[in-house]
């Protein structure tokens, strides 16, 4: 077993930044910029689907293990062409990279969006741990963050560099970390870093605060562990 190893988050926050930028400009297109207006004409249909429908929500089935943020995608075949006339551009179905998700489905269902690009980052990355644990026994973990969180050794797995996703929260490049059950997720700690400095937000040490992500922003924080802060009001893995 790896000795623990502790990394100021400061320090991890200085490096990540160095390595992130914003979007090239052409990358950008009309199916990866997600305007506000696309998602007030879906909220839109939404409540009317809703209104019309005794509650109902146009939602496709999943599983109830499904995480919370990916739980509640909007089946637009149920709201085209009667509330929207088709989906944004930036949808999945329509040849975008976004899928548009419900939160708060209970109190108040509000649409934000899903990066597919980073779920399909997380499937290949999936496979190679699969490859690599039945191959060795055991996943290719390196430096233990927490009790139960690791960074990924790249090398291991064939990798010239450590996985990063880009987030469409902040266009940071954000790193991918590994549980102790091999499972392999987004490191949000950039993002929520972020959003505690823009917003002065105070938050209580060992409470969850992953909604503040889509309460800050259009979207969810789609394979992600829970978080919490420290002392110092700086987010980290929330132990269980």
């Amino acid at each position: 077993m790896k000795t623990k190893v502790f990394i100021p988050f400061l320090l991890f926050l200085q490096l990540f930044l160095l390595s992130g930028c914003l979007y090239p400009q052409k990358e950008l297109s009309k199916n990866q910029i997600a305007y506000q207006d696309q998602l007030d004409s879906v909220q839109s249909a939404i409540e009317q689907f809703q209104k019309d429908s005794n509650g109902l929500l146009p939602i496709k089935t999943r599983d109830m293990k499904t995480p919370l943020y990916q739980k509640y995608p909007i089946d637009f075949t149920k709201v085209v062409p009667r509330y929207i006339a088709e989906p944004p551009g930036t949808a999945y179905e329509n040849g975008g990279v976004y899928l548009y998700v419900l939160t708060d489905v209970e109190e108040d269902p509000t649409v934000k969006l899903m990066d597919v690009r980073i779920s399909e980052k997380i499937r290949d990355l999936k496979m190679n741990v699969m490859v690599y644990r039945q191959k060795n026994g055991y996943p290719p973990y390196k430096e233990l963050i927490t009790n139960t969180v690791y960074t990924l050794d790249h090398k291991k797995l064939g990798l010239e560099e450590a996985p990063q996703v880009r987030s469409p929260i902040s266009g940071e490049l954000l790193p991918l970390v590994i549980d102790n059950q091999g499972e392999v997720y987004v490191d949000y700690r950039i993002d929520l870093f972020k959003i505690i400095k823009n917003n002065n937000l105070q938050l209580k040490q060992g409470e969850d605060i992953l909604d503040i992500i889509p309460e800050n922003s259009q979207f969810v924080p789609a394979h992600s562990l829970p978080y919490t802060v420290n002392e110092k009001n700086e987010p980290i893995f929330l132990e269980k």
